[in-house]
């Protein structure tokens, strides 16, 4: 099977760089950093500055990126407070090698994957489905990486599963998170792709194209997870936040941009 990774990193840097990067911070203002899935980007930082208003001794700082690739770093001790997957496994792999606070790991989200098409595309995404990765049109089909991004080990779940893998695989492009596969489909370089609910229904690409959600028992739970590691900084900080994370209020942040 021949596989096709884009270069795209230009575009990777700005939307996977830090989130709210503060250049001048109090000496009695606590930082926690944050190494979040790809798909959290809009979410999160909506929670983050909602934390923020609430806690003004607390920052948070985010970087977005792949959750593999977050595990493989800190697994090294990457320099990291807190660690929030898109696949539960990995805070608690990290966990059981000794590498978090004691019962520090939690659940807070679970992913949806749609089949996103932009706003100019003539493809029928609602009517087509999952089949429109078939349209004659279709010159590449953008996914999240499967060997180190849940949501692309989810789509390529879902293609099996609805009967279209066979039929499309020589067209899968992969981008390095599921953020990245987003701006594949936005830049045109792939003309359909299979990215995060949460990234398709936020405010800034909500109007950019259209949708179609692919049904949650075609492709395995994407439940995701968190945890505090041992070398964090600021402990006490840390666990404030993922507190207002699974509190009622980020829960309902999570809510609007469609994870359960």
């Amino acid at each position: 099977m021949t596989r096709t990774y884009l270069n795209f990193s230009l575009v990777s840097v700005l939307l996977i760089g830090l989130a709210g990067c503060r250049t001048e911070i109090g000496p009695s203002v606590q930082e926690v950093s944050v190494a979040a899935a790809a798909d959290l980007k809009f979410a999160l930082d909506e929670i983050s500055r909602e934390f923020e208003n609430q806690h003004k001794d607390v920052r948070i700082q985010i970087t977005y990126g792949s959750s593999g690739n977050f595990y493989s770093q800190l697994a090294n001790q990457a320099p990291f407070d807190v660690f929030l997957s898109a696949d539960v496994e990995y805070p608690r792999k990290l966990s059981q090698q000794g590498f978090t606070l004691d019962d520090s790991d939690f659940t807070y989200a679970v992913g949806r994957i749609v089949v996103w098409v932009p706003a100019r595309s003539p493809i029928n995404v609602e009517k087509l489905r999952m089949n429109a990765l078939q349209e004659p049109n279709v010159n590449h089909i953008a996914i999240a990486n499967p060997q180190h991004a849940p949501y692309g080990r989810a789509a390529e779940a879902a293609m099996r599963s609805l009967s279209v893998y066979e039929l499309v695989k020589q067209k899968l492009v992969f981008g390095e998170n599921v953020a990245q596969t987003l701006q594949f489909v936005q830049s045109g370089n792939a003309a359909i792709g299979i990215v995060a609910l949460s990234l398709a229904v936020s405010p800034t690409v909500r109007e950019q194209g259209r949708y179609w959600e692919v049904p949650l028992d075609s492709y395995p739970r994407i439940e995701q997870g968190g945890v505090i590691l041992k070398w964090a900084k600021n402990v006490d900080a840390a666990r404030v936040f993922r507190a207002f994370l699974t509190s009622p209020e980020g829960r309902s942040i999570l809510k609007k941009y469609g994870f359960s």
